[in-house]
């Protein structure tokens, strides 16, 4: 039996608050592993550098304290991206990184840039977490009226070769936002829970959230944010141990989908 690819964990059932944490697993299987053209040692530091590192223990901890909803990739983003455009809309393209990495984080070949294998993957794994994702989605606002994705990031203290949009500011905690999903009283609530963290900031160095195609720019009732913590501030960079901050964060966390659950932005 195949293994899960990601994992949907149940909150409340009148909670709208589905955090979603794409970027935190380094599993590859095997036979995407084959084609991929790093050695061992290479590919583990590849890991070290890509994988958002312990932001399924923050959101865990913060789903634990208010009954948000999960939805946790469980593969490695060198398999795909879940996030990214599958095709020329797509911009991280140009470095490599579209839905299917052929780059790495240093402009290194990943993997050939092979067509008919890109489009194996996309129907492996794209397509079904996109699928997923949309359904868990829709299932948040059948049931409340209303979905609030917050999507659940970290990001390293210095800028990585691969970032498009890496000589910006790079505070405690950037916050990602959409001009259609991401109201005015979801970005202060945000500002306030996530202060005693240090700076918060705006959409550098990442910009942008995820929400479904199905939903994106046409349905105002799923709000949407995007939280990239910067690792300094709760683990060793670049892959070693956590520390306190890792809690204070998923406390922050907590207290933003605390104020969502309390009505914040309903009506």
């Amino acid at each position: 039996m195949d293994e899960p690819t990601f994992r949907i964990t149940e909150g409340a059932p009148d909670s709208p608050v589905l955090l979603h944490v794409p970027h935190s697993a380094r599993a590859v299987p095997h036979h995407v592993r084959e084609r991929i053209l790093l050695d061992d040692a290479e590919l583990a530091s590849e890991l070290d550098h890509m994988t958002d590192a312990y932001t399924d223990v923050i959101a865990a901890r913060a789903a634990a304290a208010t009954g948000a909803w999960q939805f946790t990739n469980l593969l490695s983003r060198l398999v795909v991206d879940p996030e990214r455009f599958p095709d020329e809309r797509e911009e991280m393209r140009a470095v490599g990184m579209g839905a299917v990495y052929t780059r790495t984080s240093h402009g290194v070949p990943l993997r050939e840039h092979e067509p008919r294998h890109e489009r194996v993957l996309l129907d492996a794994y794209f397509d079904p977490y996109a699928a997923a994702m949309t359904a868990a989605v829709q299932d948040r606002l059948a049931a409340t009226g209303r979905a609030v994705v917050i999507d659940v990031h970290s990001y390293p203290a210095a800028p990585l070769p691969y970032e498009l949009h890496g000589d910006g500011p790079r505070p405690a905690v950037c916050l990602g936002t959409d001009a259609f999903h991401t109201p005015a009283w979801l970005l202060e609530a945000a500002r306030e829970a996530f202060a005693p963290c240090g700076g918060v900031g705006l959409d550098s160095p990442f910009a942008g959230t995820y929400v479904p195609l199905k939903h994106y720019g046409e349905v105002r009732e799923v709000s949407a944010l995007m939280v990239e913590i910067r690792r300094d501030g709760y683990m060793t960079e670049p892959a070693g141990a956590p520390g306190e901050g890792l809690n204070r964060f998923g406390d922050a966390l907590a207290a933003l989908v605390a104020a969502v659950g309390a009505g914040c932005g309903a009506g």
